[in-house]
C-alpha cells in the first residue's frame, strides 16, 4: 500500500506528534489485559473474543472497501485469503482465547508479562526455523528476558497468587503468538495491512464462534455498562484503534525501532493491572520485569553503528 506523500509542513507535525501516538499504542495495548480482566467479570472468555473479532474485522474491512481502492481486494488470491485466515487463527482466535480463559484463573498483570515475552521466543525461534543470525546481543537478551520470566513465575505461583492451571493458558497463547509471529515472517501475501488486519480479525471471530457457543452459555452475560464500555474499548481501541496506531508508528519509525515498544509493556501491563483492578504486585516482579524489559529491548533493537 503506497501512502500519498504528506506536504512538508504536515510532516513536520505528524513528526512532533510521533511520541503522542506512540504512548497512546502503548497504553492502549497494555491496557487491554486489565480492560478485559474487568469485562469477564460479565460475559465468558470466548464469546467475549469472537464478539469482538467479528465487530473489529467488519468495521475494519467496511473502512478499507469505503476508504482503499477496489485493487486492494481484487489482487488477492485464495493462497492468500488462506495464508491470512490461518494467521488470524492463530493470533486471535488461539492466542487470545489462551490468553482470556487463562485470566479466569490468573490476574492481568502476570498475563501481561508472560505475553511479553513473545519478541524473546520470536527471536529464538526466527534462528532455529527461518535461519535469522542469532548475535551474542541477541542470546544475552534471550538470556536475561528469561530469568526474569522465571523469577516472576517462580515468585507468583510459590507465593500462590496464581493459578498453575491459568499459567499453562497463558504459556500456550504465548507459544500461539509466536507462531503467528513467525508465520507472519515467513509467509508473504499481495494484501495490504489494513486489508490483511481485516480478514486476520473475521476468520479469528468465524473459528472461535462455534466454539464459544459449544463451551459457554450465552444466558451467562450480563449486559451492564462495565461490560458495553470494556467491549467498546477492547474493540475500538484495541482492535482498530491501536492497529492503525501501529500502522503509523511503522511508516514514521523503522520496523526494528517500533518493536523496541515491547519493553514497555510488562511494567505497563502491571500498573494497569494494579491500577484498574486493584491486582497485588508483589516486589519480586519488580525486579523480574528489570531483566525482561532489557531483554525485550536488546532482542528488537540493533547495536548503533559508528561512523568514522
Amino acid at each position: 500500500m503506497t501512502a500519498t506523500p504528506l506536504p512538508l509542513a504536515a510532516s513536520r507535525r505528524t513528526d512532533a506528534l510521533l511520541p503522542v501516538f506512540i504512548a497512546a499504542f502503548c497504553i492502549i495495548w497494555s491496557s487491554a489485559f486489565a480492560v478485559a480482566k474487568v469485562a469477564l467479570a460479565d460475559c465468558p472468555p470466548l464469546l467475549l473474543l469472537s464478539g469482538r473479532f467479528l465487530v473489529a474485522g467488519l468495521l475494519v474491512l467496511g473502512g478499507c472497501a469505503l476508504f482503499l481502492p477496489a485493487s486492494h481486494f481484487r489482487r488477492l488470491n485464495l493462497r492468500d485469503i488462506a495464508a491470512l485466515a490461518a494467521m488470524g487463527i492463530l493470533n486471535n482466535a488461539v492466542y487470545l482465547g489462551l490468553s482470556y480463559v487463562g485470566m479466569t484463573h490468573v490476574s492481568s498483570g502476570f498475563t501481561a508479562v508472560l505475553v511479553s515475552a513473545n519478541p524473546l521466543l520470536t527471536a529464538l525461534g526466527a534462528a532455529v526455523l527461518l535461519g535469522e543470525r542469532l548475535t551474542g546481543r541477541k542470546l544475552l537478551g534471550l538470556v536475561l528476558g528469561m530469568i526474569g520470566v522465571a523469577i516472576v513465575v517462580r515468585s507468583r505461583i510459590v507465593s500462590g497468587h496464581e493459578d498453575p492451571l491459568g499459567t499453562a493458558y497463558v504459556v500456550g497463547a504465548l507459544l500461539a503468538l509466536t507462531a503467528a509471529t513467525l508465520m507472519f515472517k515467513k509467509v508473504r501475501t499481495s494484501a495490504s495491512l489494513f486489508v490483511g488486519s481485516g480478514i486476520q480479525s473475521l476468520a479469528g471471530g468465524i473459528a472461535l464462534l462455534p466454539v464459544a457457543l459449544w463451551r459457554e452459555d450465552v444466558a451467562s452475560i450480563h449486559p451492564t455498562l462495565t461490560l458495553g464500555l470494556s467491549f467498546a474499548w477492547l474493540t475500538l481501541a484495541g482492535s482498530v484503534g491501536a492497529f492503525s496506531l501501529w500502522f503509523f508508528i511503522l511508516g514514521r519509525t523503522s520496523a526494528t525501532r517500533a518493536s523496541a515498544l515491547h519493553f514497555l509493556m510488562p511494567p505497563l501491563g502491571l500498573m494497569f493491572g494494579w491500577l484498574l483492578l486493584g491486582e497485588p504486585v508483589p516486589p519480586l516482579d519488580l525486579v523480574g520485569i528489570v531483566p525482561i524489559a532489557l531483554g525485550i529491548r536488546l532482542v528488537t533493537t540493533a547495536p548503533a553503528v559508528q561512523k568514522r
